[in-house]
């Protein structure tokens, strides 16, 4: 990802450092200790970089010419073992020093790469400690047998409600065919256990802790049950303590942040940034979620909040393990407030993702107006006609974040998918949601963490909430985008470009049936999809132009008050909301772009198909003509050819034939009948299906609170 440095469109060649191998392990300490450093070509956008690339002076612009990458296996060696990294860190020795660059005698002409750049992931990868990564494979392995032990109940649930004898004709054929009957629910214990797989009660929702102080941070796991206690007071080594909740819309989510601004003083208010009267920022964040996850989620809500004698169970474990002194009181207080019910399904109904075509979030400050009524079946979006996303669906989630003037910044939203587009995506949507944080490959929030995990607040500009929460928006406000993983894999805007492409090539086909309908919803679909994402564009622009406002304001108040930055080369607000203005503002350019192609190349279509039906019509006319035709004939002989028949019958001169022409009236006439209404049935099926559709109940819609 960029900074508002040098973009990657600036084409200027550059000379990379390189060192003999009787320098790596300086090279190798520099990289890891002088992450404050800013770079003097292009600036990584985090600040917590801790590598460089420095264009050479002498370097003539007409060079093209690249040396081969150092193999990063030759340099092991030299590189301190993981187990001499974690013994330094525990006996806190003091950093080795750093002699200045080796300089290689290569020649003006040609491009290397340094030996410091290319050792930098190796030796993210070999300081990290073998353990927390054998803890999170650990983690993962548990989670995946349990999704596996509750899919197992999820089909069997699916399948009961499926084949539900919702008519007089399946009651009849269920008692008569085996293979027609319904088949058994699961039983109660084990919808109460899939009920709080995907939607876990209020008080054992996993929240995370992340303290950050100068050169450290740490990272606990906690509950919405014990979350007052995190807010109530930090270390005294910690400048900035971030709480994540994984709360949406509702009533925990408003109970939360009104007891969190409750217990202490509010932060720097962004006036600008965030709403009139509501000095706090918040945004709409695309990410990605497997659909095959977002499905089942639908169906759990769906079919088990329907099922009322589940209620009591679920409502008696919501609050069970509950430690808080306020929330619990503040919610039943919120709850009569607004004339609504406190139960189990009201309140983890915030859990669920919003698809792009359920209405807008911004703007949004009651819990009344959250996601509206909605219906069980997810239709498939028009992105995932593109091969890379086709098991992915894009939703919508807000993100909240509350800061106070003691250091403790409070972040609020349900987002638990995919944020930065990866070549492993499919792999990373296959992991269990409650264990996506650690992921910081996928998940934005674990990479804001990892990403001064080792330096903590050593390479903040300043270190104080309001810096912080500025590049936690800007980081996260940004997404989803595939920068960070150096574009290995499609972005959004490409995407739909080539979904574009795919549908005007599709216009051209030959007709078929039906292909024409499919085409047309295929077009809707991607227009409506790209008009919600430029919506949440144009939001995000004008939240990074407020806070750019607030970001100055900001700086002017410190120049006047003479507190100086805690880290000059660290990155500003100001030079962070510039890098992710102009990152938002591109997207956008590019969306409404391919939404104004996509616009006009459905108003082509419609054209193309009128100009075919008028060429059809004039087709059908000359046909109209020779049936026309054939019919006079036909009403012309069809009387003669039965009358010569019928009178020229004569039973009594059959041999052996003791049979009456009444008789032979009663046989034909009912043969005829009989096929006359099965050929009639067979013509109108769909009308008449249509018209006992319309005579059945109406089932009632459910809506989340």
């Amino acid at each position: 990802m960029e900074s508002p440095g040098k973009s990657l469109g600036d084409e200027e060649d550059v000379v990379w450092d390189l060192a003999t191998p009787a320098d790596l392990p300086a090279q190798a300490s520099k990289a890891a200790s002088d992450t404050s450093k800013s770079s003097r070509g292009r600036r990584h956008s985090s600040s917590a970089s801790s590598s460089s690339i420095s264009a050479n002076p002498d370097h003539s612009p007409g060079s093209n010419g690249r040396r081969t990458r150092p193999s990063v296996t030759s340099v092991a060696a030299s590189l301190p073992t993981v187990r001499e990294m974690h013994d330094r860190r525990n006996t806190s020795q003091p950093s080795l020093t750093v002699p200045p660059a080796h300089q290689s005698s290569v020649s003006s002409d040609e491009t290397v790469v340094s030996t410091k750049k290319a050792l930098t992931n190796f030796q993210k990868v070999a300081a990290r400690d073998p353990r927390v990564e054998e803890n999170r494979l650990r983690k993962l392995s548990e989670c995946e047998r349990e999704y596996s032990q509750q899919k197992a109940v999820y089909d069997r649930l699916v399948d009961w409600a499926d084949n539900s004898y919702d008519n007089f004709g399946k009651q009849i054929l269920g008692l008569f065919a085996t293979s027609r009957r319904r088949p058994p629910l699961p039983s109660k214990c084990e919808l109460l256990g899939l009920a709080n797989h995907y939607y876990p009660a209020r008080a054992n929702l996993k929240v995370q802790v992340c303290d950050f102080g100068l050169g450290r941070a740490e990272r606990t796991e906690t509950t919405l049950g014990q979350i007052e206690e995190c807010w109530q007071s930090k270390p005294d080594w910690v400048d900035v303590r971030w709480i994540y909740a994984p709360l949406g819309l509702g009533l925990t989510h408003s109970s939360v942040e009104d007891v969190f601004l409750h217990d202490g003083q509010p932060g720097r208010e962004f006036e600008n940034g965030g709403l009139p009267g509501w000095p706090y920022l918040e945004t709409e964040i695309l990410n990605m979620r497997s659909h095959q996850n977002f499905q089942e989620m639908r169906d759990v809500y769906m079919i088990l909040s329907n099922l009322k004698e589940l209620d009591e169970e679920l409502d008696q474990c919501t609050f069970k393990n509950d430690e808080n002194s306020s929330l619990q009181s503040d919610i039943d207080w919120r709850a009569g407030h607004l004339g609504v019910t406190a139960n189990y399904w009201n309140l983890v109904a915030c859990d669920m993702p919003w698809s792009l075509d359920e209405g807008l979030a911004m703007g949004i400050l009651g819990p009344m107006e959250g996601l509206q009524p909605i219906g069980r079946q997810i239709d498939r979006q028009a992105l995932s006609i593109h091969p890379f996303f086709k098991d992915s669906h894009l939703v919508r989630n807000v993100f909240r974040c509350f800061h106070r003037s003691d250091g403790i910044v409070l972040t609020l939203s349900p987002m638990a998918g995919v944020n930065f587009l990866d070549k492993k995506m499919n792999q990373h949507l296959r992991e269990p949601v409650n264990a996506i944080f650690e992921n910081e490959n996928a998940f934005a929030p674990g990479y804001v963490f990892s990403a001064f995990a080792d330096q903590g607040t050593s390479t903040w500009h300043r270190r104080t909430a309001e810096w912080f929460v500025t590049y936690l928006i800007t980081e996260i406000g940004t997404t989803p985008h595939a920068k960070r993983q150096g574009y290995n894999a499609p972005e959004l805007d490409n995407a739909y470009q080539s979904i574009i492409q795919d549908l005007k090539r599709r216009r051209h086909a030959p007709w078929k049936k039906n292909e024409t309908v499919k085409l047309v919803r295929d077009y809707l679909a991607c227009v409506d999809e790209l008009t919600t994402v430029k919506m949440i564009c144009q939001q995000q622009v004008e939240l990074f132009k407020g806070m750019q406002q607030d970001a100055r304001k900001f700086e002017t108040e410190d120049n006047r008050a003479r507190r100086t930055p805690d880290n000059s080369n660290g990155e500003s607000m100001t030079e962070r909301v510039k890098w992710a203005l102009n990152l938002v503002r591109s997207r956008h350019d590019s969306i409404e772009k391919l939404l104004v192609d996509a616009r006009q190349s459905l108003e082509a279509l419609f054209q193309l198909r009128s100009i075919e039906q008028n060429e059809l019509a004039i087709v059908s006319d000359s046909q109209n003509k020779a049936i026309f035709l054939f019919t006079g004939v036909t009403i012309v002989f069809l009387p003669l050819s039965f009358f010569t028949s019928y009178y020229g019958m004569n039973l009594s001169t059959i041999v052996d034939t003791q049979k009456t022409e009444g008789y032979f009236w009663r046989l034909c006439g009912s043969v005829a009948f009989v096929i006359v209404m099965v050929v009639t049935l067979g013509a109108f099926r769909h009308q008449l299906k249509n018209i006992w559709m319309t005579r059945r109940p109406v089932k009632p819609t459910y809506s989340m609170v």
